[in-house]
């Protein structure tokens, strides 16, 4: 491994956040923590995710999309980010393409995403 990748893989390593595998086309609920004067509370964010990017790196960051009173909505969330509380998936989406961007045109049965029924872990990876 080369020294970046090792001081990257420390970083990761040093954060001990618990993030679940998912990808492209899964929806996810966030728990983001938001801070509103002195008090702190965690907010729920729940959308189908349409990009990952950079990998499982200290740098990478996911794409979510949600439909809020009829508008489309998208937010990045760095992956390794401290106000990230929590990230669950709550289904799995069947796609063939790891950007969704054509999401963004589409409305109602067109937006549509296949959920996965026979999903399996990847090994090494926490479900």
């Amino acid at each position: 491994m080369d020294l970046i990748a090792e001081l990257e893989a420390e970083q990761v390593a040093a954060l001990g956040a618990k993030i679940p595998d998912f990808k492209a086309g899964d929806t996810i609920r966030i728990g983001y923590k938001v801070t509103e004067g002195t008090r702190s509370r965690v907010q729920n964010y729940e959308g189908v995710c349409i990009a990952r990017k950079n990998g499982k790196g200290i740098a990478g960051s996911f794409t979510v999309r949600k439909i809020s009173f009829g508008e489309g909505v998208e937010r990045v969330f760095p992956l390794h980010s401290t106000n990230i509380d929590s990230i669950t998936v709550v289904r799995r989406g069947r796609v063939r393409r790891a950007k969704l961007y054509y999401l963004r045109s589409r409305r109602g049965k067109s937006a549509r995403i296949a959920e996965v029924t026979n999903y399996k872990a990847p090994k090494g990876a926490e479900a």
